[in-house]
């Protein structure tokens, strides 16, 4: 990924940040020769330095996914920046946003009690803490005959790039200018990104 430097991000812990709050992700490999990609919510362990997934079975793409280099990109918010928001009108517009790539070789994994746990894992991060529903409490036989439709995967990661595209190569007084006109809009992205830019002041 192409990174100027004031955009980069360095802060490994605030990339796992972006990670988890925006977990659906795009896993990019070569299937059959060409280019392949498959949307998923994906689930980080930081401690094994790893993402855990699955595909549907009918998806091809895991068939010859394992010992590629592997790219996962992360989108987190994204907005349009109007040039009309400078104090100048010798601007052009452009868009501000956060992405994380995460590249790592992917290995199968074919053990019930690991599939089970990542499956969970996933559970537990998107229901409320007082949802009824538990995936610990559904039939196992329900679960192992759903769990033949799908190929659980463990994603070892060997690199990591973070961009945070915040307007940090403008004036403060230009960055001043864009927060507040983020912050007239209804849009979630803009006020994120907003919030965002307020923290690199």
């Amino acid at each position: 990924m192409y990174i100027p430097k004031y955009f980069r991000i360095d802060d490994e812990e605030r990339i796992y940040d972006y990670i988890e709050e925006n977990s659906f992700a795009t896993v990019f490999s070569q299937h059959n020769g060409e280019s392949c990609a498959t949307h998923l919510p994906l689930t980080l362990d930081k401690q094994e330095r790893a993402l855990y997934g699955h595909f549907a079975y009918q998806n091809e793409q895991w068939k010859d996914i394992e010992k590629q280099k592997i790219l996962v990109v992360f989108q987190g918010p994204h907005c349009y920046i109007s040039p009309s928001w400078y104090e100048t009108n010798k601007a052009v517009p452009t868009w501000n946003y956060v992405s994380i790539h995460v590249y790592g070789e992917i290995e199968i994994v074919e053990n019930e009690q690991e599939i089970f746990k990542s499956l969970n894992d996933m559970v537990n991060k998107y229901e409320k803490p007082n949802s009824a529903y538990q995936l610990s409490e559904v039939d196992p036989t329900y679960i192992k005959g759903l769990s033949k439709g799908i190929v659980g995967f463990k994603l070892n990661i060997t690199r990591i790039e973070g961009k945070a595209k915040l307007s940090q190569n403008h004036s403060v007084e230009r960055q001043q200018l864009v927060i507040k006109e983020l912050e007239k809009t209804q849009g979630e992205d803009n006020n994120k990104i907003a919030a965002l830019m307020k923290k690199t002041l």
